[in-house]
């Protein structure tokens, strides 16, 4: 099952890839020092926090997609989100919304580069099962869906205060 997958919709995941970038700046561009920092719960992740796992998460995509294409039937090796996490203090939010726009034009060329066979390439992740090239597509766009909206919701509750 893909967790993701329901904040598409009918959205087209290669359009919402393509938008992403532009929206991060925008809303990293709407926080101010302390309100990229303001957590909105213990426990959660500060704008900036989210924005760095976006670009680490940017990385880990890049390496699935490429390994997806060059093996069969290619094992997608997860991460702990958390213990990558730990580092996030040293990057500011506009080097990881950076990070993540140069990535991310990196593999949506590659994306938009690949045969319609390509989409159909089996993978398998350990926790989600075996699915297709497209899913692993769609994850990224889903991805991005369900952090767009926690970065919204920061930034239209520091409009509000």
């Amino acid at each position: 099952m893909n967790p993701y997958a329901s904040f598409l919709g009918d959205r087209n995941p290669r359009e919402v890839i393509a938008e992403t970038p532009r929206r991060l700046a925008a809303l990293a561009g709407a926080l101010g020092s302390d309100e990229i920092e303001n957590r909105t719960a213990p426990g959660k992740w500060s704008a900036r926090e989210i924005l760095c796992h976006l670009a680490d998460t940017e990385i880990a995509f890049a390496f699935r997609l490429r390994q997806a294409l060059a093996e069969p039937h290619h094992v997608i090796q997860p991460f702990d989100q958390d213990a990558w996490a730990r580092p996030y203090a040293a990057f500011d939010a506009a080097f990881a919304v950076s990070v993540f726009s140069a990535v991310r034009e990196w593999n949506r060329k590659l994306i938009d580069s690949l045969s319609p066979e390509s989409f159909s390439k089996r993978v398998t992740h350990p926790e989600r099962g075996e699915m297709s090239f497209q899913t692993v597509v769609d994850t990224m766009a889903g991805h991005d869906l369900n952090h767009l909206r926690q970065l919204d919701a920061i930034v239209a509750r520091s409009a509000s205060a």
